[in-house]
């Protein structure tokens, strides 16, 4: 493969089919609520709170997943941009491992609706690695960083998360972090069916149709000529409409974002070439991978070159520098294509997700994380307007302060949100003892004083029973060669989620207290 003589300036996702075709809002309506915005944080809440039986308005000023999220690199990760020490200098342990958290139960909420409406749209779980530049402009030898990186894997996993530090990153060669579940998939094609599945559960959902005006008591939006009447409206439009704030307090709101324009090009290259997993390095901007497979070939998205928005006047030039700096380390890519994306920033490194007028909700400054933090956007505003508590309400909200570095027993706190009643199957979710459970396999493991059977399927999930025997007590053992767990004592077996294969054991292995 050679370099392309043609490159598409227009970003590869929107070659493919994305959401069908919506109508213009035509009538006047009344609905629970109204989403302003048909990116992944619009219709993540338009199918959310259709599913609970809510009336909804979604308007859309143009086509459905057709602007940021139509222009993004498509990383999945619960990985910040911010890095995990420095986060936690900033807003405490308790308050990083609370923003991660959010991003894996992004994940989780993506792959339930990807297997909830069989949705084809490439999702996977793959690893992510944080990674030493290959070529530093300081002089510094990546070797260098790697104790940094060691530090930071052992932080991460302190916390809970499937973090492991690695001398040598695959295909870069230099020292960083392997994440464990994290995911790809195709954007346009995920929203093509979540629409769909939002559309079926009564949302309403209209394209070319801007929300020219807004009013409260009661509230109501203006568009197309045509009133749309509701309770709660949540301006779910990347950069924040004013609504019915004020003018003041949306201008102050704004001061605190720092747009940035991120540029992307994509190149073939041949079929196990690059591995299938999300790369970022340590460079100033930094630089990031991801493949979209394809039948013949992979696709390699390759981004960076981030500046302010505005401040830089030779764009061809960053482009330039990204497909340099892409060929060094592909130098067999066949470059097709080549656009750019904004990403929003804030002070303290998280997102403004929540109200910030009566009944008005927004959702901004995702950094590089906004498939995920749009999607936890979506989950958050869904559980405001139920009336349900959510665990990072208070860590977003856009009218936060300082965030306290106190002591904060955060997951004792939220124990009864689904996504912590489901935690124990994630990658990471008991910290290093499980991660020594490799994919596909099964380890006793011992915890406060109790034996545990663990099994890790190949996607990272993790299912926990007690490895006591329920026959007469003895300790199971792991069959790798037929994926059971045995009694040596007596020979029962057991499947790896407990349950009983043959006796004389008659009850399953059960969950552990």
């Amino acid at each position: 493969m050679g370099q392309a003589a043609k490159i598409t300036s227009s970003s590869y996702w929107l070659e493919s089919a994305g959401p069908p075709s919506f109508p213009k809002l035509d009538r006047n309506l009344s609905v629970d609520a109204a989403v302003v915005g048909g990116g992944i944080t619009g219709l993540t809440a338009a199918y959310l709170l259709a599913a609970t039986g809510k009336s909804v308005a979604l308007l859309e000023r143009g086509r459905c997943a057709q602007a940021e999220t139509g222009h993004t690199s498509a990383h999945v990760t619960m990985v910040t941009d911010m890095r995990l020490t420095d986060l936690v200098k900033r807003v405490g342990q308790s308050h990083a491992q609370a923003a991660w958290d959010a991003g894996l139960a992004a994940i989780w909420q993506i792959d339930a609706a990807v297997r909830d409406h069989a949705i084809d749209c490439g999702f996977d779980w793959i690893d992510g690695y944080l990674h030493a530049a290959p070529q530093r402009g300081d002089g510094r030898p990546a070797d260098e960083e790697a104790e940094g990186f060691r530090q930071e894997a052992e932080l991460a996993t302190q916390l809970g998360f499937d973090a492991e530090f690695v001398s040598a990153v695959p295909a870069i060669g230099t020292p960083g972090i392997r994440f464990s579940g994290q995911a790809r998939f195709h954007p346009r094609q995920y929203l093509a069916g979540l629409a769909k599945a939002a559309a079926a559960a009564g949302a309403h959902i209209y394209e070319h149709t801007e929300a020219d005006e807004f009013a409260d008591g009661p509230m109501s939006i203006t568009a197309n000529g045509h009133t749309v009447k509701c309770r709660d409206v949540f301006l779910a439009t990347h950069n924040p409409l004013v609504g019915v704030s004020s003018l003041l307090s949306a201008s102050l709101f704004q001061t605190k974002l720092a747009l940035y324009t991120s540029y992307v090009i994509a190149g073939r290259v041949a079929k196990g070439q690059v591995p299938d997993a999300l790369f970022w390095d340590t460079a100033d901007p930094y630089h990031y991978v991801r493949l979209d497979p394809q039948p013949a070939h992979d696709l390699v998205i390759f981004g960076g070159e981030d500046h302010k928005t505005g401040q830089v006047t030779d764009t061809e030039a960053c482009y330039a520098r990204l497909e340099k700096t892409m060929l060094a380390r592909m130098p067999r890519a066949e470059v097709t294509h080549r656009w750019s994306g904004q990403v929003i920033q804030t002070p303290d490194g998280l997102p403004y997700i929540g109200r910030v007028a009566d009944h008005q909700y927004v959702a901004t400054g995702f950094a590089g994380n906004g498939l995920t933090f749009g999607t936890v956007a979506g989950m958050m505003v869904t559980d405001d307007i139920l009336g349900r508590d959510n665990p990072w309400g208070d860590l977003f909200a856009p009218n936060r302060t300082a965030l306290g570095r106190g002591l904060w027993d955060y997951v004792k706190e939220n124990t009864d949100y689904p996504y912590y009643l489901i935690r124990d199957r994630f990658a990471g979710a008991e910290g290093r003892s499980l991660r020594a459970v490799k994919r596909g396999q099964g380890a006793i493991i011992e915890r406060d004083g109790h034996k545990l059977a663990v099994y890790r399927d190949d996607t990272g999930a993790t299912t926990v029973r007690s490895a006591i025997c329920t026959h007469l007590g003895c300790v199971v053992a792991w069959n790798a060669a037929e994926g059971t767990w045995d009694c040596p004592c007596h020979g029962s077996r057991f499947k790896t989620d407990g349950g009983v294969i043959s006796g004389p054991a008659e009850a399953p292995l059960p969950e552990p207290e």
